[in-house]
């Protein structure tokens, strides 16, 4: 095969690479962590709270039949599940804006302001609600100081989000942990060389088949075998 056939696929391969080994993002969670429920109360049949992406975001369906509200970081409303399935915000909760990235950093508008009546705004009528918490994951994008071998479970801390179910208040409690991957070795990195390698021989294959299908054999029409350049 051609040097500059090798090199494209080296570079594809590294630009995949390079796409692919991003850290975990916004909502899609860091797989060195797990953020497990440990309780929801008060406990009512229909509520149903769990862990989506590793650390990532929580996902409550509420089918109680009752109201059932979300409090945000500053003890206000954040979100609420009607007992028909409307799913809302509270427009004036700094957790709408906060809760939009990983490490908090959209800004707050002025007109969010935890002290004032909530404004609610209706998302959906699905009776499920998905957000992210910064409660529940680790906040910073380096290995917590509590981690002393990468390679080993350990619990970074515990965490509460309050929340009322009709007249009832509660939370969900859980924990988030710190589980990593054996020697330590990332298992996000792994997944992302699996791919790009399987990609780089895609690409070669796809080269090789291309350069075969452009080759005339000789004494067609007496011209000489020729092959495409690109």
């Amino acid at each position: 095969m051609p040097r500059s056939h090798v090199w494209r696929a080296v570079s594809l391969a590294a630009v995949l690479l390079a796409v692919c080994a991003v850290p975990a993002g916004a909502h899609q969670g860091n797989p060195n962590f797990r953020s497990v429920i440990r309780s929801v109360t008060p406990g009512v049949p229909g509520l149903q709270v769990q862990v989506l992406g590793f650390d990532s975001e929580l996902e409550l369906t509420n089918r109680t039949g009752r109201a059932v509200t979300i409090y945000g970081y500053n003890g206000e409303p954040y979100a609420r599940l009607l007992a028909d399935g409307t799913v809302q915000t509270n427009t004036r909760s700094p957790a709408v804006y906060l809760n939009e990235d990983r490490f908090g950093t959209t800004p707050v508008p002025v007109s969010a302001k935890p002290s004032l009546p909530p404004r609610w705004r209706t998302l959906d009528k699905t009776g499920r609600f998905v957000w992210h918490d910064h409660r529940m994951h680790w906040m910073a994008p380096g290995t917590p100081p509590k981690v002393h071998d990468t390679s080993r479970r350990t619990k970074i801390f515990d965490y509460r989000i309050p929340l009322q179910v009709g007249t009832g208040r509660g939370a969900v409690g859980g924990t988030l942990y710190w589980v990593g991957s054996p020697a330590g070795f990332p298992l996000a990195a792994l997944v992302s060389l699996v791919v790009v390698l399987a990609l780089a021989v895609g690409l070669v294959v796809a080269v090789r088949r291309r350069r075969g299908a452009g080759t005339t054999a000789p004494g067609q029409d007496g011209a000489p075998p020729t092959r495409e350049a690109w």
